[in-house]
């Protein structure tokens, strides 16, 4: 949707974008993996060209703005989350030209393009990181290195500068031979963590985006950008460092100490931010940047995205994707409504006077919601639950983030076998707790990557029903770099793309309340019936329009709550139901008995 024909938004909208309506309130973003969108050259890994193929069914579908997972050059260690060089594409994905064309095809489209920007850290094959390892060249203070721990020989176990465990399992520190010193890496080995202690390196990120917005992108997807101030002491030595004033920390289950606490939201985040803002963004229009928020709370998040302190538009807060994990990831629990109720709350609550929230369940690094919460088994529970998630998610006060799939209802990958999983973080993992840790079964693990495990998320854009799902050719040489989920054959955009009815159409709807419907984009958010059990309420209010908002989010029957039946009085009409996950007539018939259809959801209009 153009700016043109977009509905003007109240005055009262707060943000960082130009003033008063910035042209992402009332927006919805849709986010790309590329190497499992569409694939044009039979290699079994998508592409630029695929993305634009598709452009013309982004622009059906009605989104504004496209996230890019990276497509920069990379060794791929990680899918592109390891760049080797920022201002180049990889041949995976293309070339700067293709990158051009998508550019020129979106924007005369009316869509704008989002590129995923990883600069907590690069590949260790990025020309900084190589040139870092040599003591005596300017690029020497660009990443952490520190020394062996005195009386270890270096390389050996114990020897690292602190005990910390990366996320992607084993040893955050890795020792390079040719520096004779250890590197810091958060992620994988080959994802040494840039220094921005260090003015030059800040410099020389600030001048790359720069280069890409002056080609014509609108915005960065920042992963990871709250680990990038670290917590020294008074002396610059990290936890745990020989004579450091802070401790790092008990040791877990894994062997390890967290780095999470020591690396989130460091003392410099503001500042660096800040810094951001003025030598990128400043005197540009337009543009969106979002930044990925591990270690935030709601109240940061207000204070970042305050337009008054000039630093990000929106964070993705990962605390309401945590409800169904209990210490570790890879420990899962039972999903309730309760509590994803009590963090989606705080996080509206705490932008209620300043600040704007990002509204996500799916992404890359999330598994699909209709198999994590929903219900996956059957094609009805499937359809119902997929549309109960949606809608409570885009009515939500922020922006909406759609993950490609998840308009159709796409499921997890049911994987059964570790050698099906592709992703880093899985296989080191499942050696990590299961083979050397050993405080996991082998049974336990498998199901927690078949529930939770991020290449569930990863598998092919489900096109149509042919062989590989329309991802590639049917005939292609190459399959697919990953499986293709089975159900592609009854789930797919062929099949879903002319059905109103469809989860694609009901998302198609959702998009056009939030384009239409300034209340939906802006209006105030409250809570109504905090302690139902399988019912999540709240209204949406802006100025004298007041909507309702009620989703059952289970598979059995729920009473509506009585603070709803209070504000409903005596029922509703058919005309007052804006969407329902089943019809107008279904929902004026649940109110009237005083409950809600398993996976029942009504927008009312008050």
């Amino acid at each position: 949707m153009t700016d043109f024909n977009r509905s003007v938004l109240p005055v009262a909208v707060r943000s960082n974008g130009a003033t008063p309506n910035p042209w992402w309130a009332n927006a919805v973003v849709y986010q790309i993996y590329p190497r499992s969108f569409q694939d044009t050259n039979g290699d079994g890994i998508g592409d630029l060209k695929g993305i634009t193929s598709r452009l013309d069914y982004l622009a059906d579908l009605g989104v504004d703005v496209l996230w890019l997972s990276p497509v920069y050059r990379s060794p791929q260690d990680d899918n592109g989350y390891d760049i080797s060089d920022y201002q180049d594409i990889d041949p995976l994905f293309g070339t700067l030209e293709d990158m051009d064309e998508l550019l020129a095809e979106a924007h005369r489209r009316g869509l704008k393009i989002v590129m995923d920007l990883v600069v907590n850290h690069t590949s260790d094959e990025h020309a900084w990181f190589q040139a870092s390892r040599d003591k005596d060249d300017p690029h020497a203070d660009w990443y952490w290195w520190r020394p062996a721990r005195p009386g270890h020989e270096p390389g050996s176990p114990g020897a690292e500068p602190n005990r910390w465990g990366s996320y992607f399992g084993g040893s955050a520190w890795q020792y390079d031979p040719k520096r004779g010193e250890y590197y810091l890496h958060q992620f994988s080995r080959k994802q040494p963590d840039l220094n921005w202690e260090n003015p030059e390196v800040r410099k020389a990120v600030y001048r790359m985006m720069n280069w890409w917005m002056d080609r014509g992108i609108d915005g960065f997807r920042m992963d990871v950008i709250t680990l990038i101030s670290k917590h020294l002491d008074g002396h610059g030595r990290l936890p745990g460092e020989v004579g450091s004033e802070l401790s790092e920390g008990e040791i877990g289950e894994e062997g390890y100490t967290d780095a999470g606490p020591f690396c989130s939201d460091g003392p410099r985040l503001d500042e660096f931010l800040a810094e951001m803002r003025r030598e990128v963004f400043e005197g540009r229009e337009g543009y969106m940047n979002v930044g990925e928020a591990p270690g935030i709370t709601p109240e940061r998040n207000e204070f970042i995205t305050d337009p008054a302190h000039k630093e990000l538009d929106m964070l993705f807060l990962f605390d309401h994707v945590g409800v169904d994990q209990e210490g570790s990831k890879w420990n899962t629990v039972p999903f309730e409504v309760r509590n994803l109720r009590a963090r989606l709350a705080d996080q509206q609550e705490a932008v209620r006077n300043a600040g704007w929230a990002s509204l996500f369940f799916c992404n890359h690094d999330q598994p699909r919601v209709v198999s994590r919460w929903g219900d996956d088994s059957d094609r009805e529970s499937r359809e119902l639950s997929a549309k109960a998630f949606g809608m409570l998610l885009h009515m939500h006060r922020g922006t909406p983030y759609i993950y490609e799939g998840e308009e159709l209802g796409m499921t997890n990958a049911h994987f059964t076998k570790l050698d099906q999983y592709r992703d880093l973080e899985a296989i080191n993992a499942y050696r990590q707790r299961v083979e050397e840790a050993r405080c996991q079964s082998p049974e336990s693990m498998m199901a927690a990557l078949a529930l939770i495990g991020r290449d569930n998320s990863r598998t092919p854009m489900q096109w149509d029903a042919s062989r590989y799902a329309g991802f590639t050719a049917a005939d292609a040489a190459t399959e697919p770099w990953i499986g293709v989920n089975p159900n592609h054959v009854e789930i797919n955009a062929a099949e879903e793309f002319d059905d109103s009815d469809s989860v694609y159409g009901f998302y198609k709807k959702l998009i056009a309340m939030r384009h239409g419907n300034a209340t939906v984009a802006t209006g105030e958010w409250n809570l109504v019936a905090a302690d139902s059990e399988q019912v999540y309420s709240f209204t949406r209010t802006g100025g004298d329009d007041t909507i309702l908002v009620m989703v059952n989010l289970t598979g059995r029957t729920a009473r509506v709550p009585a603070e709803v039946a209070r504000l409903l009085g005596n029922g509703v009409s058919e005309s007052q139901v804006l969407l329902s996950t089943y019809d107008a007539v279904h929902g004026v018939k649940s109110i009237a008995r005083g409950e809600l259809a398993r996976w029942e959801g009504v927008v009312i209009q008050l």
